[in-house]
């Protein structure tokens, strides 16, 4: 086991807010629990990709798992791996994809490890088709503060399978798991991208749908006959086979911190224009690597200082299908009547494929993220107000991108916490759930 490094701040990908622990490396499942019990909580950490401060933890000891990446087991047959958690999805499509394989599940970045996709059951573009990333996990170790260690499966010590997949990463360190791949004969995606203006015409274009991915960029900026306009992107994988190779490094790395002023609504509405009238019909179709269809971000190293030193909000909801028009509604006039710039925005239905994860966010409806700059209560003041309209409309906020959720909110969203309360580590905690517990005020 490495040293206790009091040095550099962990952050999170949206570097808000910043908050002091010591970083303590574990290399082997045998590293946990610490031979010198910390006097504070503990939480376990992997690549940082959380955008709020679920990740998070003042003053604590955060367990960096990345030095345990090692791929334990893997059957050809049946396309299960077995992995230490702290492995990264680009190492399994590295392992996997020359060997005609993917991933079930996958986010917008394979810098993500698997611990921390079981921990806040990431989801997809192909939600609705294939549920959350917990449904493909077939079983995994947690290892608790006192030592005891079990297996869990969907059979076996199936309430903590539960609480865990989902569970922030409190119920303990997860040191291996099990997941199944699916099978793939390329590297290409069979692609399709559609125009919409507006909302009805999204609503309508998402419900005729076919492509096991499919999800779409929007444009939070633009006002008058080019509201809520945006590009809806369809996708399967190839069926003719072709060579299977690993993906090259990125080269790519945004150079530094962008000044504040060069992140407003101006420079947002040139970007969404241009990106809008990059596709020139309505409609495009081709075929594309993998790559820039799933993680067009990860070709550039860092790309979160664009927002600024100050960092990023990330605002992710979902809203039930009977009422996801009217809230989405009034969901983008809120943001575009506040000025904030917003290049990054998806919007997608979710599917009745049932989440496994007690805590998991994904509900059938539809679902929209947005980052934005911090730019102080004013930033602040937007985050609450969409917040209450997601309430409002019987919506729901995503965990592992929440920074501002007040401990009100997160009850409503999330009825079944004090049940799933049950099952965290007396020895772990976090900033979120200091948080929305009410131990730890907003502005702290």
């Amino acid at each position: 086991m490495g040293k206790r490094t009091p040095g550099p701040r962990f952050e999170s990908w949206g570097r808000y807010p910043r908050l002091q622990a010591d970083v303590v490396p574990l290399h082997w499942t045998i590293d946990f629990p610490l031979p010198q019990r910390p006097a504070g909580k503990q939480l376990p950490v992997g690549l940082g990709r959380s955008y709020g401060d679920v990740c998070l933890l003042e003053n604590g000891t955060l367990l960096d798992t990345t030095g345990m990446d090692r791929l334990l087991g893997f059957d050809p047959a049946t396309g299960v791996l077995r992995c230490e958690t702290g492995t990264s999805l680009k190492q399994i499509l590295d392992f996997a994809v020359p060997r005609g394989l993917f991933l079930p599940v996958t986010p917008g970045t394979k810098y993500v490890t698997v611990g921390g996709a079981i921990a806040n059951d990431i989801h997809g573009r192909n939600h609705h088709a294939a549920g959350t990333f917990g449904r493909h996990v077939l079983r995994f170790e947690l290892t608790r503060s006192d030592g005891a260690r079990f297996v869990c499966s969907p059979i076996e010590n199936s309430d903590w399978f539960a609480a865990t997949i989902g569970g922030m990463g409190l119920t303990g360190l997860m040191t291996w798991a099990d997941i199944r791949l699916r099978p793939i004969v390329s590297r290409r995606i069979d692609y399709r991208g559609e125009k919409f203006q507006g909302l009805d015409e999204f609503f309508a274009r998402s419900r005729a749908a076919k492509s096991e991915y499919t999800a779409a960029w929007i444009d939070c900026v633009a006002t008058g006959r080019n509201f809520a306009r945006g590009i809806l992107m369809q996708g399967d994988h190839t069926q003719i086979p072709e060579p299977l190779h690993r993906s090259r490094e990125p080269k790519l790395v945004f150079p530094a911190d962008l000044p504040e002023l060069a992140l407003n609504r101006y420079s947002a509405a040139i970007f969404n224009t241009l990106h809008y009238h990059r596709q020139w019909g309505k409609t495009k179709s081709g075929r594309v690597d993998y790559e820039p269809f799933f993680y067009p971000l990860d070709a550039v190293r860092h790309w979160n200082r664009m927002y600024g030193r100050k960092g990023l909000l990330q605002f992710q909801n979902v809203l039930p299908l009977e009422s996801g028009r009217e809230g989405m509604l009034d969901i983008l006039k809120a943001i575009t009547k506040s000025g904030l710039a917003s290049f990054q925005a998806a919007i997608q239905f979710f599917g009745a494929v049932p989440s496994v994860g007690m805590m998991s966010f994904p509900r059938p409806g539809v679902m929209l993220a947005v980052d934005f700059p911090v730019r102080g209560e004013v930033s602040f003041d937007l985050m609450e107000r969409l917040t209450r309209i997601t309430l409002e409309h019987g919506g729901r906020m995503y965990s592992a991108k929440d920074a501002r959720m007040t401990p009100q909110q997160f009850q409503a969203f999330y009825p079944q916490w004090q049940e799933f309360a049950r099952y965290v580590d007396p020895g772990f905690d976090s900033a979120y759930w200091q948080r929305v517990t009410g131990r730890r005020r907003l502005d702290d």
